[in-house]
């Protein structure tokens, strides 16, 4: 009897801690686990504005999509700065004398665009609207004028010309016009970025057709990669010529290989030299610029597309805060010139492959 009274308080004991270690494996089983670090989401949206596209990629841990609050924002900076819109403050302003500004984009723009203007010796001009608007490359689309008295014209042109303070814009000669289109868009790039920034994005890339920012790093935690085309005539050419790392910059491409147009056999480009007037016509083929901010990468590409090879690698190497990737053509072949401190970011060149 007590062996089987033992055998019973075995088993007892036993039942228990089975009971026990089945209730502890439920337990454990219903216990909220913790959660695995969650990785940052990448959104790319993409819509129109400026007469292009743009797209932009960004990582966010809450999935947030900004198309809607990107394209109100880009709506209000055309109203502010669109040659192409009767009603924008910069159409206004060409079309009277005097605008008291209505949107904070107009005197950022203007006060930006006058410092570059003077960093480039006035190869960078937004007043050389009236002749880019002659040589048909304006809002009524490619159709020169003719008869037309250059040197009348180019009286018209020169930033001294325009005067503002906080508060207003006013022109001391009525007839000059303002045309931002070689800066606008990389503005619009810098305005959409800083909104991200507001919204605690840390890791972006947008484009608005062709110009950048890059922030932060890619969703592999690298710099963002991207690609200079290759000059070519044909407008279904997209081969990249080369490729390029940002760290933290804007970045800015202008070239004279798409926006032309031939006429009696006379190629004219739509880069039109503030100094004397006509289209420009030598061997730089392309200028792409990084900068800090990528309104300045715009302007700067604008004005050694106006200055030719040499002069904009004279203006990049008394520059600290811009470096230049310039593709020319150099007795019918392709050559490229790649400031010192681009050169590590550098990672391809079409023709230079290791």
């Amino acid at each position: 009897m007590q062996k089987n009274a033992r055998k019973n308080i075995i088993y007892s004991i036993i039942l228990l801690l089975v009971v026990f270690l089945v209730f502890l494996y439920r337990q454990n089983q219903n216990a909220p686990k913790t959660p695995e670090p969650e990785k940052e989401g990448k959104m790319v949206i993409s819509g129109q504005t400026m007469g292009t596209s743009y797209r932009i990629v960004y990582l966010d841990l809450e999935n947030r999509d900004f198309t809607a609050s990107v394209d109100s924002l880009l709506e209000v900076f055309n109203e502010s700065l669109s040659t192409y819109i009767p009603s924008s403050e910069l159409s206004r302003f060409n079309q009277g004398d005097t605008l008291f500004f209505e949107s904070k984009f107009f005197p950022a723009i203007l006060e930006r665009g006058r410092e570059i203007n003077e960093q480039t010796a006035g190869a960078f001009d937004p007043t050389v609207g009236p002749l880019v608007n002659v040589w048909g490359f304006g809002p009524e689309g490619a159709s020169p004028k003719d008869s037309v008295d250059i040197g009348a014209l180019l009286r018209k042109v020169g930033y001294s010309k325009i005067q503002f303070d906080e508060e207003k814009v006013w022109k001391s000669q009525p007839e000059v016009y303002l045309d931002f289109s070689a800066i606008a868009k990389g503005y619009g790039v810098d305005v959409v970025a800083t909104f991200l920034k507001s919204k605690g994005v840390k890791d972006m890339l947008v484009e608005i057709g062709g110009e950048l920012v890059a922030k932060g790093s890619n969703e592999n935690g690298e710099l963002w990669k991207v690609g200079v085309n290759q000059p070519s005539d044909d407008v279904s050419n997209n081969d990249i010529y080369s490729i390029i790392a940002l760290d933290n910059r804007g970045m800015a491409t202008s070239g004279n290989y798409r926006n032309y147009y031939v006429k009696d056999s006379v190629r004219y480009s739509h880069t039109i030299n503030p100094k004397t007037g006509y289209p420009v016509n030598h061997q730089l083929l392309s200028a792409t610029v990084l900068a800090k901010d990528c309104m300045t990468a715009d302007a700067f590409a604008t004005a050694m597309m106006v200055m030719g090879t040499e002069e904009a690698i004279a203006l990049q190497e008394k520059m600290t805060d811009i470096e230049v990737f310039l593709i020319y053509d150099e007795g019918g072949e392709m050559k490229t010139f790649v400031s010192e401190k681009l050169k590590p970011f550098v990672s391809y060149i079409k023709g230079q492959e290791q």
